[in-house]
């Protein structure tokens, strides 16, 4: 799974729409978009941490390949 899938997880898991969570992260719900539908596969760095910071995980763990249920809330 990549950051696209983890995003997705991790703002659902949050009941956030991508509006929501670009009020959070301050990053553009187009970029959001993108980044969801793998379009956009290497954001940049700051993109990435406004992103794991608003959804409350480290850079790491929206990298990761499989994001853990624990990250999720599961």
């Amino acid at each position: 799974m990549g950051i696209g899938e983890n995003v997705i997880k991790l703002r659902e898991a949050k009941n956030w729409s991508q509006q929501d969570l670009e009020e959070a992260s301050k990053v553009p719900q187009s970029s959001i978009s993108r980044i969801e539908k793998g379009l956009l596969r290497n954001p940049g760095v700051e993109t990435v941490r406004k992103l794991a910071t608003a959804l409350n995980v480290s850079v790491a763990e929206l990298l990761e390949e499989e994001t853990s249920a624990k990250a999720v809330g599961e």
